[in-house]
């Protein structure tokens, strides 16, 4: 039997874990763009990628990132971190098998260690009200003051919970991809 298409596996999760996959197939590249705008890669040292699923936001990363960044990425789902391992050999990425709100447990044991950018997929309205305040108090905590958190969400339910922690949350909306997403930057200060 040939193996599944991203759009194929994407679906079943979906359907399997609609707690832990919010979308019902994989983002596009459009959005990916869309996500990565205004990040300056040539001083993003520390970079943190959460619910990559299939990736795609990932491979973008990578293309921009410099020789001496390193990249964490977190994914809670076993059949996306299966695949995302066994795909990546990339020496700057290190896919994680844990959940979002464990980052400082992967930064090393240098206590003052922060992370530059924080490019998040998880389908926060879903995740139940402690789990989301939980992920992103410990993106916020972990970014340096002058870091920047991208989260794409299909609503503005978020709106409100990015705004109680970030100076500044600008948000894009983008057609190009399904369903059709917002793309919100926040920024410390």
């Amino acid at each position: 039997m040939p193996p599944k298409k991203p759009k194929q596996k994407f679906l079943k999760e979906f359907i399997k874990e609609k707690r832990v996959v919010g979308a019902v197939s994989p983002s596009t590249k459009y959005l990916g763009y869309k996500m990565l705008e205004n990040i300056d890669f040539s001083k993003a040292k520390i970079i943190v990628e959460l619910g990559p699923g299939t990736g795609v936001f990932t491979d973008l990363i990578l293309e921009k990132m410099g020789s001496n960044s390193k990249l964490l990425v977190f994914e809670l789902n076993d059949n996306f971190y299966e695949a995302l391992n066994t795909r990546m050999s990339d020496p700057r990425v290190q896919i994680i098998h844990d959940s979002a709100e464990k980052i400082k447990n992967y930064l090393g044991e240098d206590e003052k260690k922060q992370v530059d950018v924080v490019i998040s997929s998880l389908p926060l309205t879903v995740f139940p009200e402690k789990l989301r305040h939980a992920v992103v108090d410990e993106a916020y905590d972990c970014l340096k003051e002058t870091g920047v958190y991208k989260q794409f969400q299909y609503s503005l339910q978020a709106k409100k919970l990015l705004e109680s922690r970030y100076k500044d949350v600008s948000i894009k909306f983008t057609m190009k991809n399904f369903p059709p997403a917002f793309v919100y930057t926040c920024l410390k200060k």
